[in-house]
């Protein structure tokens, strides 16, 4: 069986660093930071109290009363960044058979906020009142439902169905769109995640782990993938949208053409609930599966869009990842860490990094890492590796890979390319 080749032809974000892709690009470019105070909660007395929010977001402006009563906040996020994803690549209007159209939609968490909700509310009133609970709590809570919505507003009837694989869940439903797709089930995909955690159960959570970084006084800086004085990563939120097509049907309706998604790696740690594997063995076998898959040399890649949480064990492994794949060739490639300016997105991380990813195969543009002080290097980290400090930088890139590691293990690795026909 001859596999179809996919591409992408929209794209779509709502993050901390903007409301759409352009002002995001934007953002990155200029290696501006998302982080501040946290504004959803009282967060007074954590040991965490800045986050990378999404700012002056108003839901009302893309859905009506009605339906933002029926969807927590991380599939209103979802349905945004569909939205334009869809929009821009001119599927909704082009004709195109609806039943070969899907939806993958990853959440590493879900509806979060609604869950601490209801069950904040059974617990205080409970005793007194019985169980009292919203009728829209489980379908407002599950992971699925923002594959459901962006199905049931465009009428996708094909492929639907959300990842979740904590870290890697974004980039798991991108690999799945592309396996779809390519195996002739779907003529199109929405695939990508959203998250929405930034509440006292996600950062109590996540304090309570020691995963977070606690540099109160300077939120901007705190997020420093592979600095020496790194001290956890910096919690957010938002989504991103990729709309992944089959080559042939976007050439036949005209549609433009950002980049050629071109192989995608899955592996597992199997080592630890949350820390990676310290020499970095399921990252690297990601990447070895992902390059595999694609067809591809370790020379043939050009720029490595980072996991780069900003944690003190993660950042070690997976530079020691890199080395053990692309030997001398890991020192010609630029690498960063957009995670230093979005924060973590969790679940939709994969999907932010997507969108920011085929942004430098079109623009050439890499964006930075930005946080890295003069002098403030690891010992443990390779100091050869390019990791694209403080400044973007220009270079004419016609490959990139993605990585995205999630607690539990899992692994999962993206390949885009440079679109040629």
């Amino acid at each position: 069986m001859e596999l179809k080749r996919v591409v992408v032809t929209g794209l779509g974000t709502i993050n901390p660093l903007g409301h759409d892709v352009a002002s995001t690009w934007e953002a990155a470019k200029n290696g501006e930071s998302g982080a501040g105070p946290i504004t959803h909660f009282d967060a007074s007395k954590f040991k965490t109290q800045f986050a990378c929010e999404v700012k002056g977001y108003d839901p009302s402006t893309h859905l009506d009363r009605k339906k933002m009563r029926q969807m927590d906040l991380f599939c209103m996020y979802a349905m945004k960044a569909a939205d334009e994803a869809i929009a821009d690549s001119g599927l909704e209007e082009s004709g195109s058979d609806r039943n070969r159209i899907g939806v993958i939609l990853a959440a590493g968490i879900g509806g979060l906020h609604t869950f601490e909700e209801e069950a904040g509310y059974y617990a205080i009133h409970g005793e007194q009142q019985g169980p009292k609970y919203n009728p829209f709590f489980i379908p407002k809570m599950i992971a699925d439902i923002a594959a459901g919505h962006i199905s049931i507003a465009h009428e996708f009837r094909g492929p639907n169905y959300a990842t979740v694989s904590a870290c890697a869940s974004s980039n798991n439903a991108l690999i799945d769109a592309f396996n779809v797709i390519r195996l002739g089930q779907a003529d199109a995909i929405v695939a990508g995640g959203a998250e929405a955690a930034v509440f006292p159960a996600g950062v109590g959570g996540f304090n309570s782990m020691k995963a977070l970084s606690t540099r109160n006084d300077d939120a901007k800086r705190a997020s420093r993938p592979f600095s020496g004085s790194r001290d956890g990563f910096v919690i957010g939120e938002g989504a991103a949208a990729l709309i992944l097509e089959e080559l042939e049907h976007a050439k036949a309706r005209g549609a433009k053409i950002y980049a050629e998604v071109v192989g995608g790696g899955m592996s597992a740690d199997a080592y630890h609930i949350t820390a990676t594997h310290p020499e970095g063995l399921g990252a690297k076998l990601v990447m070895e599966n992902a390059l595999r898959d694609a067809g591809m040399k370790p020379e043939d890649i050009d720029y490595i869009n980072l996991h780069g949480t900003s944690t003190p064990v993660g950042d070690i492994s997976e530079a020691k990842a890199i080395v053990e794949v692309f030997g001398d060739h890991a020192y010609k490639m630029n690498l960063s860490s957009t995670k230093s300016m979005t924060g973590h997105l969790l679940g939709a991380a994969g999907a932010i990094e997507a969108v920011l990813s085929v942004k430098t195969l079109t623009d050439g543009i890499i964006p930075p890492t930005i946080n890295h002080e003069e002098g403030d290097d690891d010992p443990e980290i390779d100091p050869k590796l390019n990791f694209t400090f403080n400044k973007a930088v220009e270079r004419d890139v016609k490959t990139v890979l993605s990585n995205t590691f999630g607690f539990g293990g899992h692994n999962a690795c993206l390949i885009m390319k440079k679109y040629e026909d």
